[in-house]
């Protein structure tokens, strides 16, 4: 049997198989500019798609890999597009502006990037997200060591009571990953 995908190995999980693939199909469709039943995928929503786990499933390091590369093809589509229909100065005056957005939310003091969980919440470890971003902070000061979106995009971060909000710090993660192609 031919699947898209090597499969994980047989006691770890992998990705529900017919999940990735209507979600691929849905990705092909898009991209060949065909009629897309459930709407057409942007580079958006590769970034946020999970799929769910089961024994048997693709290996997640294959279908992440190519989540990835699938983003930044969607990403440029909609750039180019953006470009012709507004121009490049406006293109370029949106990433400014989300540079200073990101940049704003890195200067603030360690510990008080983001809003903190409730008392009896979990969220992301402070300390760590700390840490992740002092290195992204890096990579916009210094342009030679830059991160990939994928570095971005798979960073974990642990939990801690009254950690950080996870839907604030996920929504920089997001910003950054846009940067980061919006500035190849």
């Amino acid at each position: 049997m031919h699947t898209a995908f090597p499969l994980a190995p047989k006691r770890q999980v992998g990705y529900h198989q017919d999940q990735v693939d209507a979600f691929l199909d849905r990705a092909r469709s898009t991209y060949e500019g065909g009629a897309v039943p459930d709407g057409a995928i942007t580079a958006e929503e590769v970034r946020r798609t999970a799929f769910g786990v089961r024994r048997g499933g693709y290996s997640p390091r294959y279908v992440d890999a190519a989540m990835d590369r699938l983003e930044e093809v969607f990403f440029e589509r909609e750039r180019r597009v953006r470009v012709r229909a507004d121009g490049e100065d406006q293109w370029w005056d949106e990433t400014r502006q989300l540079l200073s957005e990101v940049r704003g939310r890195l200067q603030r003091p360690r510990g008080k990037r983001f809003r903190r969980r409730g008392l009896f919440a979990t969220g992301y470890r402070r300390s760590q997200v700390d840490a992740f971003l002092d290195r992204v902070a890096k990579m916009f000061e210094n342009r030679e060591l830059g991160l990939a979106p994928a570095e971005v995009r798979d960073v974990v971060f642990h939990s801690q009571w009254r950690g950080y909000d996870e839907d604030q710090v996920d929504a920089l993660l997001d910003g950054v990953v846009e940067l980061i192609l919006s500035t190849r």
